[in-house]
């Protein structure tokens, strides 16, 4: 046998073959390349996680809980691209969104801030609040007291408070809670009439929820504004501990939270 006979698999002439030196860079690029579009892409158009920063929907959601948002629920405006470009108006397979949704959108004063609150008027309906009582197209919104909750008070105190299970028109049950009774800032209120493209938003903790109520921070939000709906909490995590510190999850994530669907 010649000596080439011998030379090992790969070889050639009994020289190794040679790799350029920067196929392993380049592929490496390549493949990180490859990761953020596939990311831009699922953010876009299916998935966006979002963390919950303050108290607004207490009970249903708390401080520093995780969730992803359906970015399809109701098609997709500028709003639904990083940066709002490219800037466009209307929806793109745009549908409304139901009485009871709990959505994620640009704030209509700035159009940059993301909110979360809960749909609680659509277009043409009217929504007022009197001694604390919702009232949705002039008939009152039906509420059943339950067990009390425990949260921090106006003050920054731990208090139990007033929980509520209210039911929407259309048959949407969730739980509220009254950390002023039935005496808050926005427990007596104007009767609103939602315009049109537009929808009245509220958070659960109805004492303290900057919301559509308030027509000088917020009012009806656009359509427009939009960004998906959240869907299911993936993590959760004491608000008192930064996500980064793992040893204390054992004590701080809330575990029975995680993977829970959102009403």
């Amino acid at each position: 046998m010649s000596e080439t006979e011998k030379s090992p698999a790969g070889k050639a002439g009994g020289k190794p073959a040679k790799k350029p030196a920067d196929d392993g860079i380049l592929g490496t690029l390549r493949v990180f390349a490859e990761a953020l579009v596939i990311a831009f892409l699922v953010r876009t158009f299916l998935f966006q996680p979002f963390v919950i920063p303050s108290g607004s929907l207490i009970p249903t959601l708390e401080i520093g809980d995780y969730l992803f948002a359906s970015k399809y629920s109701y098609g997709y405006s500028r709003y639904s691209f990083p940066f709002g470009f490219p800037p466009f108006s209307g929806r793109i397979f745009g549908s409304m969104p139901r009485q009871g949704d709990i959505i994620v959108f640009k704030g209509p004063r700035d159009n940059s801030t993301d909110y979360i609150k809960r749909v609680i008027g659509l277009p043409g309906d009217t929504v007022q609040v009197t001694g604390g009582r919702l009232y949705i197209n002039d008939k009152l919104v039906e509420r059943r007291q339950i067990e009390n909750y425990l949260t921090t008070n106006l003050f920054g105190q731990q208090a139990e408070v007033p929980q509520y299970i209210e039911t929407l028109p259309d048959g949407v049950q969730h739980r509220i809670i009254e950390i002023s009774g039935d005496e808050g800032q926005f427990d007596d209120t104007p009767r609103y009439e939602v315009p049109p493209g537009h929808v009245f938003m509220m958070g659960d903790n109805r004492d303290n929820s900057a919301d559509s109520r308030d027509m000088n921070s917020m009012g009806y939000v656009p359509i427009d504004n939009l960004e998906g709906k959240a869907q299911v909490i993936f993590f959760s995590i004491n608000d008192q501990t930064p996500i980064w510190k793992v040893w204390d999850w054992p004590w701080a994530v809330r575990w029975n939270r995680i993977f829970t669907g959102i009403n």
